[in-house]
């Protein structure tokens, strides 16, 4: 009887882990370039860690000349198909207002 208890319990922990694994967390780096007097996003480029996307950041900045740079993460469930709000991990330079909150209204 301890088996099959042991069997139900394993496949809870299954369960719930496979409804954790629907969440990824994304690292962003995106540089923005002047045109036209205003702001263009460039290619953004995903990164391993915070750490590396703020270092992606200001190197795309600081290094190869854009006129801003930021770091963000957001969270995304592929199962329900959506993105959640950003959170912005550190801005470089000019970068649009959108990125000057902290994160996205809920």
């Amino acid at each position: 009887m301890g088996s099959v208890t042991g069997y139900k319990v394993d496949r809870q922990a299954r369960a719930t882990k496979r409804a954790f694994m629907a969440e990824i967390t994304h690292f962003v780096a995106l540089a923005f370039d002047l045109s036209d007097g205003g702001l263009v996003a460039g290619e953004a480029v995903d990164c391993a860690s915070p750490a590396v996307a703020i270092q992606t950041a200001q190197g795309q900045w600081k290094i190869l000349g854009h006129a801003g740079a930021v770091a963000f993460s957001r969270t995304s469930d592929f199962e329900k198909g959506k993105f959640n709000y950003r959170h912005v991990l550190r801005r470089f330079g000019q970068v649009p207002d959108e990125y000057i909150k902290e994160n996205d209204a809920p």
